[in-house]
């Protein structure tokens, strides 16, 4: 076969083969078509609506937050694992609780059994909004109810949160506990023994938390709170175990509260272990503190709550309780001190004592200075009340000494206006301890620390709280105790005893009633040094000097005659009682001072009982011999005239309106002078004493009411017949016959023989002291029927020596008022028979009406002259009953 010639490469062609992908070029910007082979995945439909299905109306009705939430969304929520979903669900509770309070009422067991999962949540802001909720809204809502169950609620997972390995998460569970506390302080009662456990395994874990003072701060402050609940005598100790045994039923369901209370033995075990820890703490962090430039406020208030736990715990088993039963004496008299750890006596000396002071040099700044003086005033305030335990050795005694000298004398703290009042809050905590610090250090320390007190004394301003604890001090060295005795002239405290006695009048003055508690204080003060001031003692004088001041504080009389009412009248009655009895004991009552009492009586704010309560007590103090009679006698006759009794007219008598009238309480004052008056002794030299001042009184043109009352005292002094002199016959009738008129004049004329019982009473009252004396002096009624008849043919009032009324008597009102008294003498059986020996005075006062009657010359209209002419009437027919009647013109 002849082999084919193969062709030439230009002659082959390209064999065609198949395109699997078509390269397609696409202009930039121009949207992809979708592939051929898609699957169109788009569903249309029409809506269906279903009435009354929407959400809306399923919220109808319902509790509503800003966003729309209701309360059982917002709870649902506060598990939602993205921390804003939880933070925004507490706050919308908030929102809802604040805006529809009813809500928390209703579901408060609900809400807590869902919040108290976010105790140990693992957000920050988380736990922190959560503690806002409940201090602003939850506990605050449920405070007034049964608050058992919310513990109980509460307290397994704030437990679960102090064990919990973050260390912020312990912490914050140590502040949610404070709170809980807080609203319910029984709660730490129920678990103290695991609280402070707890308490101890955090504080043994410094390290974590010592650059973090902010966490500290607030765990410590729970701290301290916890321990200020601890029972320190037998009405708490009660309250405790009360709570204890009382809530154990409600919570026996909750595996954290003992089903039996262990009693006090495990909590001072608890303690013992605490202090420790606490006093390492404080070791631990104050190197810290003196490596920084300054002392900050955080730190300072760690250190603070450190020291005021130490002093707190170790103050339970030292002052409270022993294996559950308070402790009955005083902790310097207790002998029984094996409750007492020596290791703590070893910690506190070795370890808080040995730093002290705090900042010795006091170069730092102002505010710096001020708080290591707070701090260096609670380690002296704890050295003081435990080491009588702690046996202190004497180079360290002289340590606090000289800090209590400094401290007293204002030395350790800076000298600014705020430095001032730090030393002033703060300085009173020590000043409890001056008095036996006084009594049982030595010689050459006594008069430095008694020097440096009365400094602190006289500086302080008189309504702080310093002034109270001076007070409190002073008073502790003032008023002895059963084994203490006064101090002689030699003794260093003498001197400062009789400086702190004569400042008290001026300090009481003072303070006035503007400071109504220091006020009372200083009164009870002064009423025990009269109690205990023995006669003729140095004290005694002392005491009686003090009313050449202490006047001020009743009353005092001003230039002019006007009277300035001193803190008395207006301090409360419990202060008004203290400076009334403290009268008493006055060995000898000056008049400057009664003088100022008697204007305070006369204070028409002063209550009725203060004035009675006063009586009591000066006459009391007359009776044993603190009082001259004389005195006594002016006290009584001042409180009589001046009194002002309100209304002034007599007629109608207004009396059961103690708004309206005092002429009550001023009867019954009388009736209270008259009886202690009888009370004198010789009622002639009484009389003699009384006689010519009660004429003197008369004649100051006194009130109705205020003459009545010094008329009946002088019948109640009297006699028959009478005692009163020639010259007082005259000078009481020439009172009478116008002190008749004006009564009659202002009591409403009327048929006095069908009077109503009212218009008898009130003429009785007022004229029956003069008929006493006309029955023993015939001679007295004598003068004045003339005296009156004189009167009748006068012109005008302007002649009277006196009238109780601001518009004037004319002639026909004069002789109905003279009328009516001679018709009341003839109705009185006794007076009818003395009158009866005075006809002739009578018709010649008849006589003397009809002429004025019948004159022309008397100027009167008819109605005055027709008045004129029924009281003749009147008169002449009683002329004509009397026995042996003389004819009338």
């Amino acid at each position: 076969m002849a082999r084919t010639k193969a062709p030439s490469k230009k002659q082959q062609k390209p064999q065609k083969r198949g395109v699997d992908f078509k390269k397609i070029k696409r202009k930039l910007g121009r949207k992809l078509p979708p592939p051929k082979n898609a699957t169109n995945t788009e569903v249309k439909s029409k809506a269906i609506v279903l009435p009354e299905q929407s959400v809306a109306s399923e919220k109808a009705g319902l509790a509503l937050s800003k966003k729309g939430l209701t309360l059982k969304e917002l709870l649902q929520q506060t598990s939602h694992h993205n921390s804003k979903v939880r933070r925004d669900a507490l706050t919308g509770i908030k929102d809802l609780f604040q805006r529809h309070p009813a809500e928390l009422r209703l579901h408060r067991y609900a809400v807590i059994e869902k919040l108290r999962e976010r105790v140990g949540d693992d957000d920050k802001i988380v736990r922190e909004t959560l503690y806002q909720l409940l201090k602003a809204v939850v506990f605050p809502g449920c405070k007034e109810d049964n608050q058992g169950p919310i513990v109980s609620l509460t307290m397994p997972y704030i437990f679960n949160a102090m064990t919990h390995l973050v260390i912020d998460v312990r912490l914050m569970a140590f502040k949610f506990f404070d709170l809980l506390v807080q609203y319910y302080p029984p709660s730490f009662s129920l678990y103290a023994e695991k609280i402070l456990q707890n308490y101890e395994d955090i504080l043994r874990k410094n390290q974590f938390y010592l650059e973090d003072k902010g966490k500290l701060k607030s765990a410590l402050a729970g701290l301290v709170r916890c321990l200020s609940l601890l029972p320190t005598n037998k009405g708490t100790v009660d309250s405790w175990e009360k709570n204890i045994v009382g809530q154990n039923t409600l919570h026996a369901f909750e595996p954290d509260v003992p089903t039996e209370s262990a009693g006090f033995s495990s909590i001072i075990k608890k303690l013992k272990d605490l202090v420790p820890v606490l006093v390492n703490c404080f070791q631990d962090f104050f190197p810290l503190v003196h490596s920084m430039p300054s002392l900050d406020a955080q730190s300072f208030d760690c250190t603070h709550s450190i020291l005021q736990s130490i002093d707190l715990a170790i103050g339970f088993f030292v002052y409270g309780v022993h294996t559950g039963k308070p402790s009955s004496q005083s902790p310097y008299e207790r002998p029984d001190v094996e409750i007492w750890d020596h290791t703590i006596s070893s910690v506190l000396l070795k370890k808080l004592f040995s730093v002290f002071p705090l900042n010795p040099t006091q170069h730092l700044s102002e505010k710096v200075d001020d708080r290591y003086f707070i701090l260096n005033i609670v380690i002296t305030e704890i050295f003081l009340r435990y080491s009588e335990w702690i046996c202190p050795p004497a180079v360290l005694l002289e340590k606090f000494l000289e800090f209590i000298e400094n401290a007293l004398l204002g030395k350790t703290c800076s000298d600014t206006r705020s430095g001032k009042a730090v030393w002033e809050k703060h300085l009173h905590l020590l000043l409890p301890f001056v008095p036996k610090l006084v009594r049982q250090v030595a010689s050459d320390w006594k008069p430095r620390l008694l020097q440096a007190f009365t400094k602190t004394f006289e500086d302080c301003k008189p309504e702080t709280s310093l002034k109270l604890a001076c007070l409190s001090a002073a008073k502790e060295m003032l008023i002895p105790r059963d084994d203490m005795v006064y101090p002689d002239a030699s003794d260093p405290l003498f001197e400062h005893q009789i400086t702190w006695i004569r400042a008290l009048p001026q300090l009481l003055i003072l303070l006035g009633d503007k400071h109504p508690s220091s006020s009372q204080v200083v009164l009870h003060l002064l009423l025990r040094l009269g109690q205990s001031a023995k006669p003729s003692s140095p004290f005694s004088w002392e005491y009686d000097n003090m009313q050449n001041t202490l006047y001020k504080f009743y009353s005092s009389c001003q230039e002019g005659g006007d009277i300035y009412y001193g803190p008395f009248t207006r301090l409360s009655r419990d202060s008004q009682e203290l400076s009334i009895y403290g009268l008493y004991y006055f060995s000898n009552l000056s008049p400057l001072l009664l003088k100022s009492i008697v204007f305070c009586c006369l204070c028409p704010e002063l209550e009725p009982s203060v004035l009675f309560q006063i009586v009591e007590v000066l006459h009391s103090a007359f009776s044993a011999g603190y009082v001259q009679i004389a005195d006594h006698i002016s006290f009584f006759i001042t409180l009589l005239s001046r009194f002002k009794v309100l209304p002034e007219n007599i007629y109608p008598v207004v009396e059961s309106d103690a708004k309206i009238s005092n002429r009550g309480t001023f009867k019954k004052l009388t009736n209270t002078v008259y009886s202690c008056l009888s009370q004198l002794g010789n009622d002639s030299l009484v009389f003699r004493i009384l006689e010519q001042e009660i004429f003197n009184q008369l004649l100051l043109r006194l009130p109705v009411d205020n003459a009545c009352a010094m008329l009946r005292v002088l019948v109640m002094l009297d006699s028959k017949p009478t005692r009163i002199s020639e010259q007082g016959i005259i000078t009481l009738s020439n009172f009478l016959s116008k002190y008749l008129i004006d009564v009659l004049h202002y009591i409403p004329e009327g048929d006095e023989e069908n009077s109503v019982p009212t218009h008898q009473q009130t003429c009785s009252y007022y004229i029956l002291p003069c008929f006493f004396l006309f029955d023993r002096s015939h001679k007295l009624l004598k003068l004045v029927l003339n005296l009156m008849g004189s009167l009748i043919n006068e012109g005008s009032s302007s002649s009277l020596s006196h009238s109780y009324a601001q518009c004037a008597i004319d002639n026909s009102n004069r002789i109905n008022a003279v009328v009516s008294a001679l018709i009341l003498m003839n109705k009185d059986t006794k007076v009818r028979t003395i009158i009866s020996s005075f006809k002739e005075e009578i018709v010649h006062i008849l006589e003397s009406i009809h002429s004025l009657q019948s004159s022309d010359a008397a100027n009167m209209n008819i109605e005055e002259r027709h008045k004129i002419q029924c009281a003749y009437g009147r008169l002449k027919l009683v002329t004509y009953m009397l026995p042996n009647e003389v004819p009338a013109t």
